[in-house]
């Protein structure tokens, strides 16, 4: 059964009349007529019967008919559905933020100010593989760049409490502190990973006393004397806190790459090209303002 055959039919429903209808259709008679004959045929019912020198429909066929309304009508507006639907999607950029989320954040809350028409779905995922047009992620050290790919590298620094036996510290050893409690920000997978390795790098592994999901409650349990954590140079911003120091690691080297790709998932992507120029020299002027500023 296919979709011709049911328009065919219900058009000859519609008119009652097979020489008129396949006139409306643009198609041969006999064509029309065989065609009205498969589908009753397929279906093992008749769908019209004679009645003088005109077609009725059959009770199968008045039902059958009744039940293609709705459908046929519905297919008639997919069209239109979407197109609509693919200019809205033209017009939406698909991100995947796993890194430098409060970064992006702001550069979409710019970008929108002065592009009022786009719009933005945000997802933090880990899968591998997805239709984002744009992925914000870390590594540890990123390989393979090419045109689609900015790279950005910010150091690592230990954050502290102001006062106690880390005051006035610049420079240190991660092996140093093996024995601090840290504390670390939740459902950072990635950054937590990178974290771990240099710990391991330095001969220990570190003992997580409390997560949180904010950055300023990190901040505010390190200033409390609560533990010690890492804290990257630009992506969460400068530290503003009197009571918390930070200091840089000289051994192992702490560094991560937040890597910025543009994929090409859309027909037209000058909308998604637009914005990742954007957002690059969003971070670019990030990391050169906060280098002067350090």
């Amino acid at each position: 059964m296919e979709l011709t055959q049911l328009k065919y039919f219900y058009a000859v429903a519609e008119n009652l009349h097979v020489t008129k209808t396949a006139e409306q259709l643009h198609i041969a008679q006999p064509a029309l007529t065989q065609s009205v004959r498969r589908l009753e045929h397929e279906l093992g019912h008749p769908l019209f019967a004679a009645k003088g020198r005109n077609i009725v429909l059959t009770e199968y066929g008045k039902y059958l008919k009744e039940q293609l309304a709705p459908i046929l009508e519905r297919l008639d507006t997919l069209p239109h559905e979407l197109e609509t639907l693919a200019a809205l999607e033209r017009e939406t950029i698909h991100i995947n933020v796993s890194a430098a989320s409060t970064v992006v954040t702001e550069c979409i809350i710019q970008y929108r100010r002065q592009n009022r028409n786009v719009n933005f779905k945000v997802v933090q995922s880990d899968s591998a593989g997805m239709p984002y047009d744009i992925d914000i992620s870390t590594e540890l050290r990123h390989k393979g760049e090419n045109s689609s790919t900015c790279i950005f590298t910010e150091r690592i620094f230990l954050a502290v409490p102001a006062v106690g036996k880390y005051a006035g510290r610049r420079v240190i050893r991660l092996s140093e502190v093996s024995d601090e409690e840290f504390i670390s920000l939740a459902d950072v997978k990635n950054l937590r990973t990178i974290c771990d390795k240099f710990c391991r790098e330095a001969g220990f592994s570190p003992r997580i006393v409390f997560e949180s999901d904010n950055q300023n409650a990190v901040k505010n349990l390190i200033a409390a004397g609560v533990g010690v954590g890492f804290w990257p140079e630009y992506t969460w911003g400068a530290m503003d806190s009197p009571d918390v120091n930070l200091i840089g690691i000289t051994d192992p080297e702490c560094k991560r790459d937040i890597v910025l790709t543009c994929n090409e998932n859309k027909e037209d992507t000058c909308e998604v090209r637009r914005f990742y120029d954007f957002i690059t020299d969003y971070f670019e002027k990030l990391f050169q303002m906060s280098r002067a500023v350090r």
